[in-house]
This record gives C-alpha cells, sequence and structure tokens, in this order.
C-alpha cells in the first residue's frame, strides 16, 4: 500500500496537479490570471495552471493537518513583503484565493466539513483520502520506490474484548489450614565488620602521647618571693664613689 508520506511532496502535488484538472467542478475563474496570491507577492503567478497547483496543495494541507480553515492556511501561504528601506513585515496569502479552493474541492467531494470537540474546518473525505492514496500507489510505481519492511515491529493486537483469566489460589480445607501453623518470615541481616571510629583512633593516640608536667603557682608563693627579692637589695652594699681633686692652673 502507497502513502502520500512515501513520495516526494513536489512531485506528489504535480501530480495531483494533472489529475485535478480532469475534474469539472475544479475551474480556475477569469480573474485567476491577473490576481496575486497574496499581498507579499510582487507580481501574479508565472505558471498558466497555477490555480490547479495551489488546489493540490491545499488538498494534501487538508489531509495532513484537518480540521483546518481559511485563516490557518492564509497564515501557511503567507510570506515577508519587501517594503523597500523600511524592514520587512509578515502578510497572510488571499484569502479569497483559498476558500473559492476549498469550496471546489467540496464540491468535487474530496473534502467535507467537520467539527471535532472545538476544532471546526474541513478534512478529507473517504473519496479524497482513495484518490489520493491511488495517486501515491501510481508514483510509486513510476519512481520504483520500495518500501523497507520492519521485521522488528510488532503489531498489537488491542484485547480489549477478550477476558484474561485470573488465576484463582485454590482453598485449603479447613482442617489442614487449622493445624498448619502460621510460619514467620525471619530476616537475617549480616553483621559487617565494623571499621574503628576516628574518635577512638584520636583517644588512643591521645593516651600513647606523653603527658608534660605543669607546676602550679599560687599567689602567695609568688608574693614571697618578689619580698625576698626586695630585701636582697636593700642588704647589698653601696659602693661610694669619691672624686678625684682638680689641680688648678696657675697663671704666670
Amino acid at each position: 500500500m502507497g502513502n502520500i508520506f512515501d513520495v516526494p511532496i513536489n512531485e506528489f502535488i504535480l501530480k495531483v496537479a494533472e489529475e485535478l484538472k480532469k475534474i469539472d467542478q475544479i475551474r480556475a475563474p477569469e480573474w485567476a490570471q491577473f490576481c496575486k496570491t497574496g499581498v507579499h507577492k510582487e507580481r501574479p503567478p508565472v505558471q498558466d495552471d497555477w490555480w490547479f497547483i495551489r488546489a493540490a496543495a491545499i488538498l494534501r494541507s487538508v489531509k495532513v493537518l484537518g480540521p483546518i480553515g481559511t485563516q490557518k492556511l492564509r497564515l501557511k501561504y503567507g510570506g515577508r513583503k519587501n517594503r523597500g528601506y523600511r524592514p520587512e513585515h509578515f502578510f497572510k496569502g488571499s484569502g479569497s484565493v483559498i476558500r473559492k479552493v476549498l469550496q471546489q474541492l467540496e464540491k468535487a467531494g474530496l473534502i467535507k466539513q467537520v467539527k471535532k470537540d472545538a476544532h471546526k474546518g474541513r478534512v478529507v473525505s473517504p473519496a479524497g483520502d482513495k484518490f489520493l492514496n491511488n495517486i501515491a500507489i501510481v508514483l510509486m510505481k513510476e519512481k520504483n520506490i520500495v518500501i523497507p519492511k520492519r521485521p522488528d515491529v510488532e503489531l498489537k493486537i488491542s484485547v480489549s474484548k477478550k477476558k484474561k483469566k485470573v488465576a484463582v489460589p485454590k482453598a485449603k480445607p479447613e482442617a489442614e489450614a487449622a493445624e498448619a501453623p502460621k510460619k514467620k518470615r525471619v530476616y537475617k541481616r549480616k553483621k559487617k565488620e565494623e571499621a574503628p571510629a576516628k574518635t577512638d583512633v584520636v583517644q588512643e593516640a591521645v593516651k600513647e602521647a606523653p603527658v608534660k608536667e605543669t607546676k602550679v603557682v599560687k599567689k602567695e608563693e609568688v608574693k614571697e618571693t618578689k619580698v625576698a627579692k626586695q630585701e636582697e637589695v636593700k642588704e647589698a652594699p653601696v659602693e661610694v664613689v669619691t672624686e678625684a681633686p682638680v689641680e688648678e692652673k696657675s697663671e704666670e
């Protein structure tokens, strides 16, 4: 089976555009050869069949992003406008072109309007989905694109409908249950060899170190030593120094 994601995007859109030309409901209006696809464009499209190419691109976007509306598609097909010396600014694409294309695709039966929760927009119909997948298969054959098989991937089968069997333990007779005492589980913890704590090592080092003897000197002994020193100073002999006689010089 082919898929739109297994083929190149540009080649796929051109192939879809060729197939859309065969549908009567999809036709370019008269003003399509003069108009631009957005305000950000400087000139109209160069291709003559640009309407069908845009319709194919929008159909693929609805397939991938649906449900989607005109405003989100305008953001996708918008772009930056060159404003000369002023900075560039983003502008949305033409809403009229996108709206007309969506209306034509809806008339052709390729898309439909849907509301999912809070989202409202258009999605691809089953006919449109089949239309896109067939084109993808044809393109894969032309380009010799082979989808590699994945043996490692296993398909998950839903087992919601199947009832799971729950294993029920067999009930013992009441006599055996009463006689059999309940065994208590005893958890034995292996005792780890306790390493010597740091505090024990420090205490042993302190014990082995030699203790220095310190003398305690009382205040009374300090006073006695001071008094004895003062008495020794008083009893010491005082040396008397005599001045030598000064010789008087005689005046001649």
